[in-house]
């Protein structure tokens, strides 16, 4: 469902109960939108109030998806057309919302690790454990650092209402196109909820197989001996809540969470040919070293409040670990004569990141002046990150400590019975980085760099106004300052220059982004549509080049970007057919040779393609069913090398579910024409590289079945 919206609010309350915050279900999605509150903006003020836009994926929308496309990450790339093709692999980088980098947070809590991006923030969290999905577009400090694309927040499941037992199952299983052994993979998983009185606590776990993936034509897709993979892997993950009303209006909650992803090495990788169009593969075989991990550990505790002295207050405290081991390989960037003979020494590396975090907030209309909302708070967030070479013990990146301090204030003025609404804030980063002395690896010359503290303080604004003449029908327009650091982690590894001192380095300098956009939407008898148009733009922003052995590293250039979205839903005349349709345009520019002229596009690791949507939902009765259709529109990247032009392809899905007396058995079918494609990633990138020359993944079909108690 859509929903344009606004706040430039970098500030607001953290509404940080999911439970505490209602969205409709399936039997209520149509309810009046005004009711509607999404917690990732920080504010108990209904959805009309705020001039972003934000779509709220409600818990029907993604548990169907993710039966389709099998990750929260695939889902929202397939439902939103704003966001880039996925890589189809674990790792993040070079996925982008709006053209820049989202903010994955769970409940509010930073995902993200942002000293050393490791690109797996998406895969924190099973999808079983989500109520629903809320994001915000564009450049905003709402959460703090990370959100210069915006901000990607999943709700965990809310707390029963009713006393006594309650829960879910799933059980499912899919497999590619030719059903083969290699290629299935299945899913179990249970949530049980239990309330007596004023306590509740909810319990679930989850455990996934994921067999190979097969392109189009049956071929096993390559797999990336380095970023490392989806395919072929196992998860595990436990979720917990215990919650306390402490009043009428007072909760008390905690809240824990533990994913783990495990490759299982049983293939190794086999290269491709670009000059021949064969695309690269695998073979069975141990792949050396450790296996590919991602561990994920979160646990939250929060005191909310909605009636405390007339305002709601907010006390939240968060603690959040991972440790994400790669896959390796016999890399130029590992190589070092004095511990093996150059070309033969095999590595990987682990990026582990702790964090600490505090978040205090109080909003409340002002006595005497009921039309002015204002919120007062502060965040605080300590993270910890270091990045090693597994095999051979070497630092890559030395252990970085952030820090950031953050007090804000925000303010909505509703106006002529709100027919106008004004909305505008502050909030001031104190943002401090602490590296110690270390020295670079051989590849970059085995350089010594002075560490340092360096620090920055920021104001960063926003402002906004929203217009509703007619009910039905608003308008908005509104600009926000968002911030996050460049990649810190491929800064420091990458220095190859002698007698750096960090205090005086200036790639370390934050990325300050200018979000500016209008909108306007119109929900009117069976019609819901919206447009925006939005430009950002950062002085000193970060763009991802790719080296020869597929490692990125981070140059600081400007960039400017300006994208248009259009969204159509309409019911027909057919009782219960909806159809729609998304189409979303972006361009990017950036100054490559540092004169003041942007004379380059963005790549495709930097930029998304053109792209339309399409869809039709169909309900009645026990029945319901989905087609949709995602359409990559071709892209020449002014600039670049010719090699890495877009092609384009088109992708169709399909879904079928009936609600039978034991519960909802459904049918999905991923890429229902099983188109054999070179993946969004491939096709931009690497012109040379032939490991790395990825097919997309064809015709997948999954059986489930889910049922409640």
């Amino acid at each position: 469902m859509k929903i344009a919206l606004g706040l430039m609010g970098v500030a607001g309350m953290w509404a940080g109960s999911a439970g505490a915050q209602d969205i409709p279900d399936t039997e209520d999605r149509n309810r009046d939108r005004e009711d509607i509150v999404v917690t990732a903006a920080r504010t108990t003020l209904p959805a009309s109030a705020l001039p972003l836009t934000v779509d709220i994926i409600d818990r029907e929308t993604l548990s169907r998806q993710v039966t389709v496309s099998g990750s929260v990450v695939d889902a929202i790339s397939a439902l939103l057309p704003a966001f880039s093709p996925t890589r189809e692999k674990i790792t993040g980088v070079g996925e982008t919302l709006r053209g820049r980098s989202p903010l994955y947070a769970i409940n509010g809590i930073p995902q993200s690790t942002p000293i050393r991006d490791g690109g797996r923030d998406g895969y924190t969290i099973d999808p079983l454990f989500i109520d629903r999905i809320e994001v915000i577009y564009g450049s905003n400090a709402l959460q703090g650092i990370g959100a210069t694309g915006g901000v990607v927040n999943q709700v965990t499941v809310r707390a029963p209402k009713q006393d006594g037992w309650s829960g879910r199952t799933l059980v499912q299983g899919n497999a590619g196109n030719d059903f083969s052994g290699a290629s299935l993979g299945g899913k179990l998983g249970g949530l049980v909820n239990f309330r007596r009185g004023r306590v509740d606590a909810t319990a679930g776990v989850a455990f996934e197989r994921r067999g190979v993936f097969l392109d189009g034509r049956g071929r096993r897709i390559g797999y990336d001996g380095n970023q490392s993979e989806i395919q072929d892997t196992d998860s595990l993950s436990f979720f917990g809540r215990v919650g306390v009303a402490l009043s009428d209006t007072a909760r008390f909650e905690v809240i824990a969470n533990r994913f783990r992803l495990e490759g299982n090495n049983h293939y190794v990788p086999v290269d491709g040919s670009r000059a021949l169009g064969i695309p690269a593969t695998t073979r069975l075989g141990e792949t050396q070293g450790q296996p590919s991990t991602g561990i994920a550990q979160m646990v939250s505790a929060s005191l909310t409040d909605s009636d405390l002295a007339g305002g709601a207050f907010t006390l939240q405290a968060f603690y959040n670990r991972t440790s994400d081991t790669f896959a390796g390989g016999i890399l130029a960037t590992f190589q070092d004569a004095a511990i093996a003979p150059v070309g033969t020494l095999f590595d990987q590396s682990r990026n582990v990141s702790r964090k600490l975090g505090g978040k205090v907030s109080y909003e409340r209309a002002v006595p005497g002046f009921e039309a002015l909302t204002v919120t007062l708070g502060f965040d605080a967030l300590t993270d910890r990150t270091a990045q090693t070479l597994v095999q051979t013990n070497r630092s890559w990146v030395p252990q970085t400590d952030f820090r950031s301090l953050a007090p804000f204030g925000q303010a909505n003025l509703k106006l002529f019975d709100g027919v106008v609404r004004l909305a505008g804030g502050v909030r001031y980063e104190n943002v401090r980085l602490k590296v110690p002395d270390y020295t670079t690896l051989a590849s970059a010359g085995s350089r010594f760099v002075t560490g340092g503290a360096p620090s920055f303080r920021r104001a960063l604004w926003n402002g906004g106004a929203v217009l509703e003449p007619i009910k039905g029908i608003r308008a908005y327009g509104s600009y926000a300052e968002g911030y996050t650091i460049a990649d810190i982690g491929r800064v420091l590894r990458g220095i190859s220059q002698p007698n750096i001192r960090i205090d005086d380095f200036l790639d370390l300098t934050p990325v300050i982004s200018n979000n500016r956009e209008l909108g306007i939407e119109v929900a009117q008898g069976p019609l819901t549509a919206s447009a925006t148009y939005y430009w950002s733009s950062s002085e000193a922003g970060q763009v991802l080049v790719r080296n020869d052995d597929g490692i990125f590293n981070v140059v600081r250039q400007p960039i400017d970007i300006a994208g248009l979205e259009l969204n159509v839903d309409t019911r027909t005349p057919v009782p219960g057919l909806k159809i729609g349709f998304g189409f979303s345009h972006v361009t990017g520019r950036t100054d490559t040779n540092a004169d003041g002229i942007l004379d380059a596009d963005l790549d495709g690791a930097n930029i998304s393609p053109d792209r339309l949507n399409l869809n039709a939902d169909f309900s009645r009765g026990r029945f319901s069913a989905r087609v949709q259709g995602r359409y990559y529109l071709s892209r020449r990247f002014q600039g670049q090398p010719i090699a890495n032009d877009f092609t384009g392809y088109r992708l169709f899905d399909a879904y079928v579910a009936y609600e039978f007396a034991i519960g909802r058995v459904m049918l999905s079918v991923q890429n229902l024409g099983n188109v054999d494609y070179v993946s969004y990633y491939s096709d931009t990138q690497g012109p040379t590289d032939n490991a790395r020359f990825y097919t997309g993944r064809g015709r997948n079909v999954t059986l489930g079945w889910q049922a409640a108690f």
